[in-house]
Order: structure tokens, then sequence, then C-alpha cells
């Protein structure tokens, strides 16, 4: 897959609040998650945190489906195939920095607060699209 059709299969996610991810069992089964996606060129990134069941799925399968959402989750257009990869070090403080800066009140200070007090480490995963 070129950069030009990379950049375009990301490029209906760059406005988007949410984004329906859709992750996968072990045995195939899809389950569905609203989040929030920030969009850099030919790769977003998501936040979740160690505990979560799609942290744990993206552990076992990095394929995930994304599709357009609204806040709630309802899919509002067609899903495409992408890979996840989990972020570290600097790379996953820049990732942070993105999602805060698109979503200031919502990630930056609820999500956060939520994963402190809660004490779950935050994590940070990487969507490419899959080549071919």
């Amino acid at each position: 897959m070129s950069t030009a059709s990379r950049n375009l299969a990301l490029e209906r996610f760059v406005a988007q609040w949410a984004v329906l991810l859709t992750t996968f069992r072990r045995d195939g089964t899809p389950v569905s998650t609203a989040i929030n996606l920030v969009v850099d060129g030919d790769h977003a990134y998501f936040r979740t945190y160690d505990k979560a069941g799609k942290a744990k799925r993206l552990g076992q399968r990095a394929v995930v489906e994304i599709c357009p959402a609204t806040w709630r989750g309802r899919p509002t257009g067609a899903p495409a195939r992408f890979e996840a990869r989990l972020l570290e070090g600097a790379e996953a403080e820049r990732a942070g920095r993105m999602i805060d800066d698109k979503h200031p009140y919502f990630q930056r200070l609820l999500v956060r607060f939520g994963h402190r007090v809660q004490r779950y480490k935050t994590l940070h995963f990487e969507v490419r699209p899959i080549d071919g």
C-alpha cells in the first residue's frame, strides 16, 4: 500500500470525535469499543489502560477494525482493517500529548484522572493500515 493510500485510509478519521475499535478474541469473536483516535499522517494513536479487555486482546492479536462512530459507539461508516502496536517511552509520551491536545477535557482531564484514581497503567497504541 502506498503512502498516499495509507493517508486516505486514515483521513476520514481526522475530525472524528469517536471511532469504533473492534478487537478480536482468540476464537475470532469481534468485540467493539468506542474510543478517541488521533491521526498523524499514515498512523493514528489511541489510549487505554492495562486491565482493559481490548489491551489484553491486542496482546494476542494485533489486527483491528476501525470505523467512524457516534460518541456512544454507533457505527456511521464502513470499517477498515489496521494493525495495532503498543508504544513505549518517547513514542508513548508523544502519542499521549497528541491525544490530550485533540481531546483536552475528556482525555487529558477525565480519562487520565480516572486511570490515576483506579491505579491503572495508561497504555498508548499506534494503528497503521495493513499493507496489501
